[in-house]
């Protein structure tokens, strides 16, 4: 596997330099900030990030992500401009020699909390989730913790209203529809498309979302069977939900070769949701241990990056995205890859 850490680029609180001190580290996750979704990246934008991750030693393979447009979401008369704006970026990034790209097509919303400071018993604090906390938002006029309000409330009634009465089936086709259409481009390319699964994984506002669960994914790659069509395995978004068997999916996944990019982390269920916890398995409701090892049986050989830490040892910054319980995270992943590795080899 090939270990990364998310960057937010130039802006990030945390420099390069400090990311390049993390053992085992392969390279980092970053995409294009500046730049509004539906419009072409400058050349110039993707060479100074690469340039600055070449200048540390690490490499820069995954984007995450080039946003999906709600026009290509929901199948706008203008979507067909906004799938060629996204193939040039993809040929953009192909040519500083990105490989993997993670996506997500979830309407409107992508991941979404109640609590970004949820104050755990060991004095961290963390990402949590309760539906009842939830439900209390009114989605016309929202001001949803972790969210960047990028829509005006106009704009964000005019979503809402598009959206409303859309199937599950008519959200998927449009999938399909997308993926079929930047096909060619995968191939010109060699990119990876790796879809990230709903976070959490049901629907939201009623709102429908589609890859939320096992059969969404094996329905997904039996529509668009191209073999560049295949999933970010975010353990703690898939985890969410009781019913998601993480492990029978991370097993079943890499062994079809679907399985790009993985997001290692954990939740703990609490009370009507979750609270997102350490990475290990003893801090959460994962057993992310077998996660592992189902990938390593299977020949694993993508990308993985520790996501959503706590914020601990008093560091103030972006909620989920600090430095140390990222690093710690790391470490962690580390040693689980070369246990499960060292039991492969030895036929265990």
């Amino acid at each position: 596997m090939k270990l990364t850490f998310r960057w937010y680029g130039l802006n990030d609180s945390i420099p390069l330099a400090y990311i390049r001190e993390i053992p085992s580290l392969s390279g980092v996750v970053t995409s294009v900030y500046d730049v509004k979704p539906g419009e072409v990246w400058p050349k110039e934008s993707l060479q100074v990030l690469k340039e600055a991750c070449d200048n540390k030693g690490l490499k820069m393979e995954v984007i995450e992500s080039i946003p999906v447009v709600e026009e290509i979401k929901y199948g706008g008369e203008n979507r067909d401009h906004y799938i060629e704006v996204f193939k040039e970026n993809l040929r953009r990034v192909a040519a500083v020699g990105v490989k993997c790209v993670c996506y997500n097509f979830m309407p409107v919303f992508d991941w979404v909390r109640s609590d970004l400071g949820h104050v755990n018993e060991d004095g961290s604090t963390s990402l949590s989730y309760s539906e009842k906390e939830l439900k209390k938002y009114d989605p016309h006029n929202l001001h949803l913790p972790g969210w960047d309000e990028s829509y005006s409330r106009d704009e964000l009634s005019r979503l809402l209203s598009i959206y409303q009465g859309m199937s599950h089936e008519e959200l998927f086709n449009n999938l399909v529809y997308f993926l079929n259409a930047i096909s060619s481009t995968l191939e010109e390319t060699g990119i990876n498309m790796a879809i990230h699964p709903d976070d959490p994984p049901w629907d939201i506002f009623s709102l429908p979302r589609i890859a939320s669960k096992e059969e969404d994914f094996k329905r997904l790659f039996e529509a668009v069977p191209n073999s560049h069509n295949g999933m970010t395995l975010c353990v703690g978004s898939l985890g969410e939900c009781k019913e998601n068997d993480v492990v029978k999916m991370a097993d079943e996944f890499s062994k079809e070769g679907r399985i790009y990019f993985a997001h290692l982390r954990n939740i703990r269920y609490e009370g009507d949701g979750f609270v997102e916890s350490g990475h290990e398995t003893a801090d959460g409701s994962l057993d992310m241990a077998a996660i592992v090892e189902a990938l390593v049986k299977n020949g694993f050989d993508g990308y993985v990056r520790p996501d959503h830490g706590r914020n601990i040892f008093g560091e103030q910054g972006k909620p989920g995205y600090g430095l140390f319980d990222r690093a710690l995270g790391c470490t962690y992943i580390t040693g689980l890859f070369e246990m499960a590795e060292r039991k492969k080899k030895e036929g265990k």
